[in-house]
């Protein structure tokens, strides 16, 4: 079995982590309502997508 034979530094385990992270969701505000939608979704109160009615909005 294999053992490393130093300890492996804050430092480098660092750099091969340096992709593992959260990512921050893309949220923008809605011109029309100004609540608060990921970009590219459906808004679901006004049932508005790109400025076009697609679903009857919730009352």
């Amino acid at each position: 079995m294999a053992v490393p034979k130093r300890k492996t530094t804050k430092s480098r385990s660092g750099k091969r982590r340096s992709h593992i992270k959260f990512n921050t969701k893309n949220v923008i505000e809605d011109k029309k309502s100004g609540e608060y939608r990921l970009s590219h979704h459906l808004d679901v109160k006004t049932g508005f997508y790109k400025g076009k009615q697609v679903l009857e909005p919730k009352e």
